[in-house]
């Protein structure tokens, strides 16, 4: 018997919830209160160093994004309702969803800002970038679009992940770009990494640069259906995976190259190199998701599914929290919203429990009406 043969079935044999995609969701929504607290109450010089690098360059990195880009796509296999036309209405609804989240983000506590302290440079000048431009909800609409649009065209996994590979090219080559006004980067931005003379992210997650990763997390998720034995599937792919970031990391992180680099851009408009270790990467820690899933208790497993479920609400709400927390109330109250690592830290984690919490009950409320 073939390697192949032991690995897969040539039928569906995986289908149902996977508990290592379900424990990945539900570490990283719990991590991102605490990445986004770090960010928003750190001196950015000190987001070079120690705790705060950590939580911003490396679980706010490649650990982050790409892996909920990559669970997405996973995820997109795995639901009941996987046709073109059905990825594309979810992705209008997320795309919504983004937008009114930057309203409540962004646009409300920025304006309340404004008119208690009058302060214009802080709350006001940003705000056409903060909630017209594109960040993780934006991008994930128009990803699952191309991705039904990949999937109309009947295009094999291998001319999916090629045509990525050459965007990702392209993208890594044209970022940079000063569209020559706010708004032409803004919108520009939600294709290639724009920003001005004075080096402003005008384009968070470019769907050039990032398109690659939640289509390898949708061939992955496909591949995963047909796998029977899980062991081996993951004892391969997930180490392989394991090696090339152990391989990559530590010397990107001394010489501070590539998506490690100085400056938001560096990640943001991720290059090739970077996106596809931060693959490597998420193949890994669902390798180790999947060793990790079968020992822990079922009410934990039963919390685990439940925060998956939930992850866009949980998504919304935390920002929401993050950023009336620090930008208003502290803002205004302390005349900064720097704090000390440790409180940041527990900040960040009342953050997610009580967004978790929040999610829990609005989903309850939801399924008694």
């Amino acid at each position: 018997m073939s390697l192949r043969e032991k690995i897969f079935s040539n039928e569906t044999v995986n289908s149902g919830r996977q508990p290592e995609l379900d424990l990945a969701k539900a570490v990283l929504i719990f991590c991102l209160a605490l990445v986004h607290c770090v960010i928003e109450c750190t001196p950015e010089e000190q987001l070079a160093h120690g705790l705060p690098f950590f939580f911003d360059s490396v679980i706010g990195g490649p650990l982050g994004a790409p892996m909920f880009m990559f669970a997405m796509g996973f995820g997109m296999v795995y639901t009941k309702r996987h046709e073109p036309g059905d990825y594309v209405r979810r992705g209008i609804r997320i795309g919504i969803t983004g937008y009114v989240l930057n309203l409540c983000r962004f646009l409300v506590p920025f304006l309340a800002g404004y008119l208690l302290t009058g302060d214009i440079e802080k709350y006001i000048k940003p705000l056409p970038y903060r909630v017209l431009g594109n960040d993780m909800l934006q991008f994930a609409a128009l990803a699952m679009v191309m991705i039904a649009l990949f999937v109309r065209l009947h295009l094999s996994n291998a001319a999916m992940l090629l045509i990525c590979l050459g965007m990702s090219a392209v993208g890594t080559f044209l970022k940079g770009v000063d569209a020559g006004s706010p708004a032409g980067n803004i919108f520009l931005g939600y294709l290639i990494g724009t920003e001005d003379s004075a080096g402003a992210v005008f384009s968070d997650f470019p769907l050039l640069n990032w398109l690659i990763v939640p289509v390898s997390g949708y061939v992955f998720g496909g591949l995963l259906l047909h796998v029977k034995n899980k062991d081996l599937f993951y004892g391969i792919l997930s180490t392989a995976g394991i090696l090339v970031c152990m391989a990559y990391f530590p010397p990107a992180i001394r010489g501070g190259r590539g998506m490690f680099g100085e400056g938001q851009n560096c990640y943001y408009h991720i290059a090739t190199t970077d996106v596809l270790v931060s693959i490597a990467a998420a193949v890994g820690i669902l390798g180790i998701y999947h060793v990790i899933a079968p020992h822990l208790p079922r009410r934990v497993l039963g919390c685990v599914t439940e925060i998956s479920r939930n992850i866009n609400a949980v998504y919304c709400i935390h920002w929401v929290f993050v950023m009336w927390i620090t930008n208003v109330m502290f803002y205004i109250l302390r005349g900064t919203q720097e704090l000390p690592v440790p409180v940041t830290l527990l900040l960040g984690i009342g953050i997610s429990i009580v967004s978790i919490a929040a999610a829990h009950f609005r989903s309850v409320s939801g399924r008694k009406r």
